[in-house]
């Protein structure tokens, strides 16, 4: 089983995307959180195999999220997903130690394949 800590601010977006991983055998959405702020308190002791993370939070952006969680040794392999694919933002993703990077427009089954391979340690 993957477990999976979800962080989005959009509630449709989020409630959306739980219930899409929710239709995943392999995966299980163990906590979720609105904001940089909750992911920094969540994420630790949720102990995910994998950080489901969107960049655009309020109170602190997925850039600080992922810079705080790797200065505290506490990143679980990081899939950041978004809608701004624009290169700048892939770039410092990986430089701050996300392991991948997709845009929301994407498949079910291309969600699945990244999480797996995340899971993986690819």
């Amino acid at each position: 089983m993957i477990r999976v800590v979800l962080v989005e601010d959009q509630t449709l977006v989020r409630e959306g995307l739980h219930h899409v991983l929710a239709l995943l055998e392999d995966v299980e959405v163990v906590a979720e959180a609105r904001d940089g702020i909750e992911a920094l308190e969540i994420v630790p002791g949720a102990r995910p195999d994998v950080l489901l993370l969107d960049l655009r939070l309020p109170r602190l952006d997925g850039f600080e999220v992922l810079r705080r969680l790797a200065a505290e040794r506490q990143l679980p392999p990081t899939l950041v997903l978004t809608t701004f694919g624009d290169g700048e933002a892939l770039y410092q993703s990986l430089r701050l130690g996300a392991r991948g990077f997709l845009l929301k427009d994407v498949s079910r089954q291309e969600l699945h394949e990244a999480l797996r391979t995340l899971a993986r340690g690819g």
